[in-house]
Formats: C-alpha cells, structure tokens, sequence
C-alpha cells in the first residue's frame, strides 16, 4: 500500500525499513510495491519469491531486477489474506532467477481459493506449467508485436532490446505478427477511479474483520497525520486522500469507468487474439531503473503491464537485455488462463537467449 498513497511515492521505500536498493547500481529505484521480494531474488538472497499486484507490482520490479515474473490471471493464485487495493486486479505471482523455477513456483501456488468469486471461472483441471518445458517450443507460435505499450518509441536502446528480442523469437521458428494495436487512450482517469473505489472498499471490508487498531481508510489517514515525521517524511497521502472521498461500489461512475475499462483492455486483448489466432503478445517490460529520487517520486518511461493487470490476465516477464548495465525485460501477454503456453513461450525465449547475468554488487555497497 506504500506504493498506492502519492503521486510522487518513490517505489521500494516504507517507514519501517527505508529505501529498497537496485542490486544491479544501488542508487537505482527497485521499481514497484514488490520491490523487496525481486530484489531478494535478484541479488541470490532467495531462490524464490512472492511479489503481489495491482498494475505492474510484480511484472515491473521483476524486469528491472532481471529476473522472471509471472502475473496470474485473476482467481488461479488465492488472495486470501492479501491487504487489497483493487479485487478486479489484485494478485499474488511468483518470482524467480528461470523460468523453470517461475513455473514450479506457481504449481505450488494455484491452489483454489472458493472463496473468491474470480476462481469460478478457472480451468479444472489445471496442467503442470513446469512440464515439459521445450527449448523448441517457440517454433510455429503465433506471437503479435505490441506497440501500443507506454512510452513506445521514446528509447531507442530499450526499442533496439526490443527488436533483437522478436528477431529471436523469429529464429526459433515463431510466426510474427507485427504490428498489434490496442488502443487504451485517454483511460487513465478511468482507470485510476476504479482503483480508488475499489481501495476504499476492500481496505474496509478487510480492516473491519481483523483486530488491527485501524478499522477503515479513514484510521489509517488520521494516523498518518498523527505520525507524519516518520511515515510521510518524503511524499504524502493524496491518493488516500482521494480514495476516501469515493463512494460505494454501487456508484454510476464507477460502474461506468469498470465497464469501460474492462471493454478496451481486455476486450482488446481478446478481439486481436482471436482475430489474428495468435498466442500471446510481446511487448517491452520496462525501461532502464530511473535514479531513486525522494523529491519527485518514480519517473516511468516504457512500460507494458497494464494491459494484463487492468484486463486480469496473464503476463510472464523475461529477462531480454541490458541498457548501462540495467536490465531490462520483455513481456508475454496472454488472454484468461493462459499461462501454459505463456510460459512454454517464456521459457523457448529464455533458452535462446540466456542474457541474464548476476548483479556484480558486493553485499556491503548493497546495503549500505
């Protein structure tokens, strides 16, 4: 929740632990509210991890730490127990150093929750996503280039990754379908309302069943008043600020903005799926970690994730190529429940390409 308070939030920082470092140049932001869990990963702290998302919170820290993320469509990870931002968007994923160990991870994790509504439309059975996995599975894959990914066009050496990665998927044998087009623009005020109502709502609702000392949203902005000195020492709490001023989810602009989203983005993703058969979309991740900056807050430049976190579905992260030395990632992008084939992609893609290396940081420059 860090993350979802202020516009100038800087990703990777709390008031209990400080600022999370980029293992591969410290003075680099980790990127996103999972930031933590890819970094631990990254810098060999762990073998595996779990990051949580709501936009780009496990797809995002996980390419800008170099290591695999793979975001579950809504209902097939449990988010029982996860402090919510938003129930149309909200999911735990796995984090790991190879595709191979993303994949054994999310076995482990599927397990059906009947307790939330989004599992009734899971597939039953589930496959094992770790077997089987072939080198050569990209040949004869469908895959659509997407240029419809934020900042498109504004980083020639993140577009240059770009393009070596479809060359790539081209000589294993995959089918290129280039350009894809989705468009999503002027959805972003829509986008963030839906996140608003939906903070507000869950946040209550979950607050209200636990013994914690703050019952609602509304607690917990008096008691970042309260505690300002060291809870907003560098950002504030506007989006809290706006979150609390929203209404129930019965509200026509929610329920207009949910809609509209829903149709572009999802209804996107499954219309240029379907029309042109493919199996998954390619898109850049991330572009190179930005100077942490405790004044002005995160500065996204390139970006895919939201189109699988607004529509709910599925997106596995790659390592695909450094840029200075940081790394950057390329993402495949699924419709519902497509995870197997996004990961049998994934991994063909990992294999062929094999750029991942260890960030070269000595422990003590890492957590100073």
């Amino acid at each position: 929740m860090g993350k979802f308070r202020s516009t100038h939030s800087s990703s990777g920082w709390s008031s209990i632990g400080g600022q999370t470092r980029n293992p591969y140049q410290a003075n680099r932001n980790p990127c996103g509210s999972s930031s933590g869990s890819a970094v631990a990963v990254s810098a060999n702290l762990a073998t595996l991890a779990v990051g949580t998302e709501t936009n780009g919170s496990v797809i995002c820290p996980s390419a800008t730490n170099g290591i695999v993320g793979i975001k579950p469509t809504i209902g097939l990870v449990s988010r029982d127990g996860i402090i919510p931002i938003a129930a149309t968007q909200d999911t735990a994923g796995p984090m790991a150093r190879s595709v191979l160990d993303a994949a054994l991870m999310l076995n482990a994790m599927a397990a059906r929750d009947d307790g939330d509504p989004a599992a009734a439309l899971r597939p039953d059975p589930l496959p094992d996503y770790a077997a089987n996995l072939d080198p050569g599975a990209l040949a004869g894959k469908r895959i659509g280039v997407l240029r419809s990914y934020s900042g498109a066009g504004d980083d020639y050496r993140v577009e240059k990754i770009f393009e070596e990665a479809i060359a790539t998927l081209g000589a294993q044998g995959a089918v290129i379908v280039d350009p894809v087009e989705i468009d999503t623009d002027g959805l972003g005020d829509g986008a963030l309302a839906v996140l608003l109502y939906e903070f507000r709502d869950g946040l209550n609702r979950y607050l209200a069943a636990t013994d914690a000392g703050v019952k609602n949203l509304a607690d917990i902005i008096e008691f970042n008043r309260q505690n300002a000195a060291s809870v907003m020492p560098h950002f504030q709490q506007e989006l809290l600020l706006q979150a609390e001023s929203k209404g129930p989810l019965s509200e026509d602009e929610y329920l207009h903005a949910l809609e509209l989203i829903r149709a572009s983005y999802r209804g996107g993703i499954d219309e240029a799926i379907r029309q042109l058969e493919l199996d998954a979309l390619v898109a850049p991740s991330n572009g190179p970690a930005w100077t942490t900056d405790h004044v002005n807050g995160d500065n996204f430049a390139v970006g895919s994730s939201s189109f699988a976190a607004i529509s709910g579905y599925a997106n596995v992260t790659v390592p695909a190529g450094f840029i200075a030395g940081l790394p950057i990632g390329v993402s495949f992008i699924g419709t519902a429940f497509s995870e197997r084939v996004l990961i049998e992609i994934a991994y063909g893609f990992e294999q062929a390409s094999k750029v991942r290396h260890a960030p070269a940081l000595g422990m003590a420059e890492f957590t100073k």
